[in-house]
């Protein structure tokens, strides 16, 4: 296929119709003992006798996967033996949740991860604690963090667990059996590189609030609002972030802050603006102007120069990736359409995603992992064209397979119907054909208001391709 940038156009368009009517939907009992099974299975083709599961807050989604919760500001560690024994290591304030776990297991009170000066009572050393009874090394130890160490490096024996608790595991169990388990979950052929459909419908839910948001946000946008004001409407509901939440104008990092300030809107000022839940980000990245008068001079080819061609590129991912494609062929078309060198991206032009924003990726330049339905990603390629200001349409898709589709529309009707019509809204107001085989997790995705003061217009897809 021939994509060009000359096929994309600013045109006056409708945003996408507000989704209010959002529901959580909750995991199932099945579903979470599925997701048992699977790490038992995974864990005995891996030659495992244990597998020990670490968490804290911002490293805690192979934990949640299996009980369903976060110990939130402690450690803990979930442990699993492969004759189905499971144990929970938990400090003081978690002790509570075992009985609200999805997982049954064995509770040991572990006051060694618990906040600083909180009482360490009883006083057991952590030898104690994490003894051979817990730790079983007849076979190996699988520990997993949250990293995957690939690359040049590639490494079973790179850990990234506090010193103090690995140290206590090679202990018990020996240097040469302890390996990095990390792949279980979301290596190539990880677990949770893979949803059901009710793990579909359940992270819906989150990528669907961050579209909604986000264009509310983008409707909230005028001279003079502060970033607090947007910061405000991209958060909802109370629910938890899955990465830091951005609503930056003018000059980023002043003063190394990250976050929404008081600072307010000024006409010409860049703008980025990103909220992600469980399931789903999205991002934008528009500057404070109406037209391309408005435009600094050395911008005024910003359309042809940088959001043309980037849009090119996710209608190209949308059109073109389907199930049965290998990682290495999408990055390929992302090169092919929008080349690395000339646009400046340099992070994976694609990514799994789930609980946390980033999983891993099976988007790289010599991969060989085969997209499977169930896979969650997010359409993200970053450019960075020297002496531009950057865009930004990022958001989220599924892959499925008619059985899987057909799986939504018998159980989660309401869904469903989402999800077909953010794809006939795509169709026929942006003219991007999306692949059979993607379905779309939020209405925002793609749509890109290059020009955050037109509400009216947007980026559209004119051209078929021609091979």
């Amino acid at each position: 296929m021939n994509y060009t940038y000359q096929n994309a156009s600013y045109q006056t368009v409708p945003a996408p119709l507000p989704e209010e009517d959002l529901k959580q939907v909750v995991l199932t009992d099945e579903t979470m003992n599925e997701r048992y099974e699977k790490v038992l299975e995974k864990m005995k083709a891996d030659g495992l006798s244990t597998l020990v599961i670490y968490e804290d807050l911002e490293h805690g989604s192979n934990f949640e996967y299996l009980t369903g919760f976060l110990t939130r500001f402690e450690e803990g560690l979930l442990v699993l033996h492969d004759d189905g024994k499971v144990y929970y290591l938990l400090g003081n304030e978690n002790l509570k949740l075992i009985d609200h776990a999805r997982l049954k297991g064995e509770l040991i009170h572990v006051p060694h991860f618990s906040l600083p000066d909180q009482p360490m009572e009883p006083e057991t050393p952590l030898n104690e604690l994490l003894n051979d009874s817990v730790i079983k090394s007849d076979k190996h130890v699988g520990i997993a963090g949250w990293k995957l160490f690939t690359g040049k490096t590639d490494d079973k024996k790179y850990f990234d667990i506090p010193h103090y608790i690995l140290e206590q595991i090679i202990s018990v169990a020996g240097k040469e059996k302890v390996v990095n388990a990390t792949a279980l979950f979301t290596g190539p052929e990880g677990v949770r590189t893979q949803n059901n459909v009710n793990e579909v419908a359940h992270y819906e839910f989150g990528a669907a609030l961050a579209s909604q948001r986000m264009l509310k946000t983008l409707d909230a946008i005028e001279v003079g609002v502060s970033e607090w004001d947007l910061g405000g409407v991209l958060n909802a509901y109370g629910q938890p972030n899955n990465v830091v939440t951005i609503a930056a104008a003018g000059q980023r990092f002043v003063k190394a802050n990250v976050y929404p300030s008081e600072n307010k809107l000024k006409l010409g000022d860049k703008l980025s603006l990103t909220v992600g839940y469980k399931g789903g980000l999205q991002s934008r990245a528009p500057l404070i102007v109406h037209v391309e008068s408005e435009l600094l001079d050395k911008h005024k080819d910003y359309l042809d120069k940088v959001v043309k061609p980037y849009f090119t590129a996710v209608t190209a991912w949308l059109e073109q990736v389907h199930i049965g494609m290998k990682g290495k062929e999408l990055y390929n078309l992302i090169e092919t359409v929008f080349p690395k060198n000339q646009y400046g991206w340099e992070l994976n032009p694609g990514h799994l995603t789930a609980d946390e924003e980033w999983m891993a990726s099976p988007v790289k330049e010599t991969s060989e992992t085969t997209l499977k339905s169930g896979m969650h990603f997010q359409v993200d390629i970053i450019p960075s064209v020297k002496g531009y200001p950057g865009v930004s349409a990022e958001g989220g898709v599924i892959l499925a397979d008619e059985e899987l589709q057909n799986q939504l529309k018998t159980n989660y009707p309401d869904v469903w119907n989402r999800m077909e019509a953010r794809r006939a809204y795509v169709k026929n107001t942006l003219n991007i054909d999306v692949h059979k085989d993607i379905l779309l997790s939020g209405n925002a995705t793609p749509y890109l208001r290059p020009f955050a003061l037109n509400k009216n217009k947007a980026m559209v897809w004119d051209g078929t391709p021609s091979n």
